[in-house]
């Protein structure tokens, strides 16, 4: 089971269900209090879901970005299984950047997030913080009292063109 962040513009998210389900098949497809936020579950294995989305023309997607584990949105525990999910895969000498995006109010702000957990992988793992072209993104998505977070290679992030 996979389950993906998709980002649509606002007031497509029917259009952006259809374009999911042709393109992957059998999918669950749940909106979320913002507009423009879908999350998208599919059986499909991440690998191979990401490879049929890559090459599929869509006109209502904007982005794709794979979720692997969901905590309560609190401070401690997003910094918590953030660092477990980074041990797990970041070593010794790689490159990692933290991006954290927040919709709602549940923590107090996103750069506190980046800048702490990136503050404990860099120390605790050796790990060397690149902005710009990292090796690894410590993707985190606060959705309103619960956050999504992901370690994943910047290739596993899908952007698309969409014209307004």
């Amino acid at each position: 089971m996979t389950t993906l962040l998709v980002t649509v513009p606002s007031g497509r998210e029917g259009d952006a269900g259809l374009e999911l389900e042709w393109a992957l098949g059998d999918v669950k497809i749940r909106r979320t209090r913002w507009r423009g936020v879908l999350i998208v579950k599919t059986g499909l294995k991440k690998e191979e879901a990401l490879e049929i989305l890559k090459g599929f023309e869509t006109t209502a997607i904007f982005k794709i970005i794979p979720l692997e584990k969901f905590v309560r949105s609190r401070k401690e525990d997003i910094i918590e299984e953030g660092f477990k999910l980074a041990k797990a895969r970041i070593k010794e000498g790689e490159s990692f950047a933290v991006r954290c995006k927040r919709r709602g109010n549940w923590i107090r702000s996103s750069k506190e997030i980046e800048i702490e957990l990136g503050a404990k992988i860099k120390e605790n793992l050796n790990a060397v913080v690149n902005l710009d072209n990292p090796d690894w993104y410590v993707w985190i998505e606060v959705l309103g009292n619960r956050t999504a977070i992901s370690v994943i290679k910047p290739d596993e992030i899908i952007k698309k063109e969409v014209e307004l």
